[in-house]
């Protein structure tokens, strides 16, 4: 069904929009798309921040670990040459 609208559907969707919506409605509600979307990337780097942050507290952690003990890589498909092994 989609597959057909081409190029003159697109412009005519968008033309009918905007006179639906108006330019300021429009251009302030992709205004609040791209806040959200940045939201989105700063708590996705965030997580990924507090996961590396417990990772190494983890590995601080472990008993009888020396101060420079990197923990076991555990990765799903890894191989033991694929930098698990201790230095």
């Amino acid at each position: 069904m989609l597959n057909n609208i081409g190029l003159p559907g697109l412009l005519l969707i968008a033309v009918v929009v905007l006179v639906l919506f108006g330019r300021g409605k429009i251009s302030s509600l992709m205004g609040e798309v791209g806040k959200g979307i940045t939201a989105f990337k700063r708590g996705v780097k965030d997580s990924s921040d507090e996961v590396e942050g417990a990772s190494k507290e983890a590995t601080r952690d472990l008993p009888g670990a020396a101060p420079g003990d990197r923990a076991r890589d555990v990765t799903p498909g890894t191989t033991p040459s694929q930098g698990s092994e201790r230095n």
